[in-house]
């Protein structure tokens, strides 16, 4: 057996090894919940359970709370602190004074004020993680918890407790931004239970991934993060070794050069991310993704009260508390460079209104950038409020029992200055609203091979890759006029070579005769 055959089996032997989950149908633990006598009483809160939990998994709580899904910071190599709690997005806006409607996909409970940090402890929510019964349920605005109430056998789902599923983390990741698939693109409830031509590693009839095959948890430290991306591996398969990280890029498993049938592909592994031919489109798994929402446009009213109105599919394309929105299925990607060093604009930096759209996020790469490849994003657009005078993002409370909230009042003025105060940012009182952009890059929704791009979606005049310069394509950047003087020298160059041989037989000829 060769030694690059041994590699790949000790390779796949490891996965199975780590990813139990996926790769074996029979589960097997060596621990049975439903015998453990802290787990045989009825519980009337989360934190009751949580508490359970920690007397057998007594570092579990602090584990998490050093990671980025608590915190939800994140310490940017560029020196920026990012994570939900301070960038601004395109969807919601802020996490800010929103409490605790956003902190509803927090994993943990009563997280009320994003001021302060939430000490860990008992507030960890393990059920929303380790749920296998599918009955759990945090509610929209509860800060974390469920509905409590006879209806909810608390018992049952700490006695049946076990490993994370596309469920358990599409609970809060396919439903970011405010409904199902409204963020990421590739990310909705599609994915549960997918088919193999919506992605061939989380059908059941492909790979049957969980997300933490990739995204191996360590300590509870979940690695993959939008804000740092690993736009280029150059390590390529990964094994257990002091090295290890993750398997969040696609060359850990497939390697450097992973076309084995048509190795002329690997040719385009330098320069082209995996993902830009093998996710031909997002959103394909029946779920709309929202491409456009508009705040400005919120607060109107029809009769005095507030409305909605939505497409053929039950939709919304309005809804006085949100504004406009515009969704699509089936979407090509837009592509560029990318390095994956995103950079945000965050509350207290200036932008530049009198040139919108505002990138809210922006990146590096170019051809001639070694860490940089052709990337596939969703690119969602909108507008937000701003500070005309102070050239900066806003606060927008818009969630609350309170008078300044929006969706209580509908009006700006009270929402943007209540939201600025509660983080204690300045405001001139003169708001208005921007033009923005915010860029997701694709990596799931992996397609079969038989569905990925061919050569002719990029290599062609009005291809895919239209929009990206500075280097040269085949067929792309050919010219009709550059073509034709071609076409001519190519004719000219066989003229001169079939006159100058015959020239040279007529010569030769007459040699002969004088001879």
């Amino acid at each position: 057996m060769s030694i690059k055959r041994i590699f790949g089996c000790g390779v796949f032997a490891w996965l199975l090894m780590m990813a139990p989950a996926w790769a074996t149908k029979d589960k097997t633990s060596t621990a049975d919940h439903t015998q453990f006598k802290q787990l045989q009483k009825d519980f009337q809160t989360g934190p009751e359970v949580t508490a359970a939990c920690l007397e057998c998994h007594t570092e579990a709580s602090k584990q998490l709370e050093k990671t980025t899904h608590w915190t939800w910071q994140f310490d940017h190599m560029n020196g920026q602190k990012l994570g939900k709690r301070e960038v601004v997005n395109s969807f919601c806006g802020t996490v800010a004074s929103n409490e605790p409607r956003c902190t509803s996909c927090h994993i943990g409970y009563d997280w009320t004020d994003m001021r302060k940090d939430h000490p860990a402890g008992t507030n960890v929510d393990c059920l929303v993680c380790h749920d296998t019964t599918g009955i759990y349920k945090k509610l929209p605005t509860g800060a974390g918890h469920p509905k409590y109430g006879p209806d909810l056998d608390l018992k049952k789902i700490a006695q049946n407790v076990g490993e994370t599923s596309r469920a358990n983390c599409g609970a809060c990741h396919f439903y970011g931004g405010g409904g199902d698939g409204v963020k990421h693109g590739d990310l909705d409830s599609s994915l549960v239970n997918p088919p193999k031509e919506l992605d061939v590693h989380m059908s059941k009839d492909g790979a049957n991934f969980t997300c933490a095959t990739c995204h191996n948890p360590k300590g509870h430290d979940v690695p993959g993060s939008r804000f740092e991306t690993t736009a280029k591996d150059t390590k390529g398969i990964d094994i257990a070794s002091a090295d290890y990280k993750d398997h969040a890029t696609c060359e850990s498993c497939h390697g450097m050069a992973p076309h084995k049938s048509k190795a002329k592909l690997n040719d385009h592994t330098d320069k082209v991310a995996c993902q830009t031919c093998h996710i031909p489109e997002f959103a394909r798994g029946g779920v709309p993704t929202k491409m456009w929402w508009d705040w400005s446009q919120g607060g109107k009213m029809k009769d005095g009260k507030p409305y909605a109105i939505k497409d053929d599919h039950g939709h919304d394309i309005y809804n006085s508390k949100k504004g406009d929105f515009k969704l699509a299925e089936n979407v090509v990607p837009e592509y560029a460079w990318f390095d994956g060093k995103m950079r945000y604009t965050l509350r207290s930096e200036k932008i530049d209104d009198a040139n919108p759209p505002v990138p809210i996020n922006t990146f590096g790469g170019s051809y001639n950038d070694p860490d940089a490849r052709i990337w596939p994003f969703k690119v969602m657009r909108g507008k937000q409020p701003y500070d005309k005078e102070l050239k900066t993002f806003l606060v927008n409370h818009v969630f609350g029992k309170d008078d300044t909230s929006f969706w209580r009042n509908f009006d700006w003025q009270k929402a943007l200055t209540a939201g600025t105060d509660y983080v204690g940012q300045p405001y001139s009182g003169n708001y208005g609203f921007v033009e923005t952009t915010y860029h997701w890059p694709q990596t799931h929704m992996v397609a079969p091979k038989s569905d990925a791009l061919r050569c002719d979606d990029c290599h062609a005049k009005d291809g895919r890759l239209a929009g990206l310069n500075g280097f040269y394509m085949p067929r792309r950047d050919q010219s009709d006029v550059l073509d034709m003087l071609g076409f001519i020298m190519i004719g000219l160059t066989g003229t001169g070579v079939c006159v100058h041989g015959l020239l040279r037989l007529v010569l030769r000829r007459k040699d002969k005769k004088e001879g």
